[in-house]
């Protein structure tokens, strides 16, 4: 019989054979920001800012990593005024963006995929 490939650090043998997360290894780890591109009297950025805090509370209740949400407002660059100004809110976390980011279903799913995978 194969010996099973070891565990990645962030990982713990679980029932069946499978990885279980191991949370105090990943609280080692830091855990990039959430970041929500918005501009002021935005109703969309205000929906997308209450989901969010929403979703890291319920994140938190749950002892699952919750990243620091940062907002930044696209008039203070004109960078991102320009790069974002028709896809507002928009939501980054890691490598990861959803402009026009209104849904709670895939603001939750980009919450699990990138700090619980």
């Amino acid at each position: 019989m194969a010996a099973a490939p070891p565990a990645a650090a962030c990982c713990l043998p679980g029932q069946n054979g499978t990885l279980a997360y191991n949370r105090h290894a990943m609280a080692a780890s830091p855990l990039p920001d959430l970041i929500l591109y918005s501009r002021p009297a935005c109703d969309l950025c205000n929906e997308t800012r209450a989901v969010l805090k929403a979703l890291l509370a319920e994140r938190t209740a749950f002892a699952m990593p919750t990243p620091t949400l940062i907002e930044r407002d696209i008039e203070s660059d004109p960078a991102w005024e320009r790069a974002y100004f028709t896809s507002i809110p928009v939501v980054e976390l890691g490598d990861r963006r959803i402009e026009l980011a209104t849904s709670v279903a895939k603001l939750r799913r980009l919450l699990t995929d990138v700090l619980d995978t």
